[in-house]
């Protein structure tokens, strides 16, 4: 056993200091970032934020949404589509601003392989970004699968995590990933933190294991704890170079469930994580024996169309920039200081 005395900060423990700017209005800032991927050699150029691989976010009809923005914002569709619902939609949508994602189960590989086979693959308007996501990317057979998966596929972007330490963004990036997404219990229906005592701080560990990647060439994705478009630009601040969204857009038309009346008479839609046990009794009959639920189930309010979200959240990080001095997202990490906040500030700003 050994103890880290160093301090260690999420995004409520800091604010951004505000700089001396020449820029006179948000419009001026450009939000797009343009990045060559590592090993698969393609190229990005959009705003670097992506809704997650859940249920209730990583929706196609958030993907078609998104891609009629025409800003590059990406969707991870979760894995629980049909093989021929994925193929129905790279057939009629294409793949420039959606993931494909997959666990590491031989279910998950099969219907992969499957996909690879088919027309839309061959013809080239297949899987061209892969998302490989699971809880713990800390074990040696997911470090191997993501090896597997990159020799099969040497030409596809390949996102793998989740972790929270530079020595396996390290070996992630070594191992084929062309991006590793960060967080380990951040989210806001995550419970692993309470349920397993384990996590770690999501800026710092973003700071950390964006250093880690950069060194090597590859690059994070900050992956839950974003509440606000604050926390999205404290993110995009401490080195981030993509940003993945649960909560903030859960809740929309584009989530695909149902809006229940609340005992307020307002309206609501069920929001869970995908390790919680509302998930598990959807998509395998239950929690099994041996594992327990590491996400719950709450109630946001409904929130009509996300568009409405989505300008809010790339004016607020538009607004960020402004303040800080940053012309363009690329600069913000650069003209970011981050000052530590006391709790009694904390409790001012309901950040308890």
């Amino acid at each position: 056993m050994r103890i880290e005395e160093d301090v260690k900060l999420d995004f409520k423990d800091v604010l951004i200091r505000p700089k001396r700017s020449t820029l006179s209005s948000r419009k001026e800032v450009d939000v797009s970032r343009e990045y060559v991927f590592k090993w698969s050699e393609r190229k990005f150029k959009g705003v670097p934020i992506i809704a997650a691989n859940m249920d209730s976010v990583g929706t196609m009809e958030m993907a078609r949404v998104f891609a009629a923005t025409g800003q590059g914002l990406g969707v991870a569709l979760h894995k629980h589509y049909s093989l021929e619902q994925l193929i129905e939609f790279y057939e009629k949508n294409g793949n420039e601003n959606v993931w494909y994602s997959i666990g590491v189960s031989e279910k998950d590989e099969e219907k992969l392989d499957a996909f690879l086979s088919s027309d839309i693959q061959k013809q080239g308007q297949g899987i061209d970004k892969l998302c490989i996501d699971v809880a713990n990317g800390y074990s040696e057979p997911f470090v191997e699968f993501v090896r597997r998966i990159r020799s099969k596929l040497p030409d596809v972007t390949i996102m793998a995590g989740n972790v929270v330490t530079g020595e396996m963004v390290e070996e992630l990036v070594l191992s084929g990933a062309d991006i590793v997404k960060v967080g380990i219990g951040p989210g806001s229906v995550c419970t692993t933190r309470k349920m397993t005592g384990v996590g770690y701080p999501q800026l710092s560990a973003i700071i950390e294991c964006a250093d880690a990647a950069h060194g090597l060439k590859g690059f994070v994705c900050a992956d839950g704890g974003c509440a606000v478009p604050g926390d999205i630009a404290k993110a995009f601040g401490g080195g981030a170079d993509f940003v993945m969204l649960g909560g903030m857009l859960a809740g929309h038309d584009q989530s695909e469930g149902k809006i229940i009346k609340g005992k307020d008479g307002k309206q609501y839609m069920a929001f869970y994580g995908m390790s919680s046990s509302t998930a598990m009794e959807k998509h395998a009959g239950g929690v099994a024996e041996y594992r327990a639920s590491e996400g719950k189930t709450v109630q946001v309010p409904y929130r009509g169309d996300v568009r409405d979200s989505l300008q809010d959240i790339l004016g607020g990080l538009r607004s960020a920039c402004t303040y800080v001095g940053a012309v363009t997202l690329k600069e913000l990490s650069k003209r970011t200081t981050f000052v530590r906040v006391t709790q009694q500030l904390n409790t001012i700003f309901g950040n308890d």
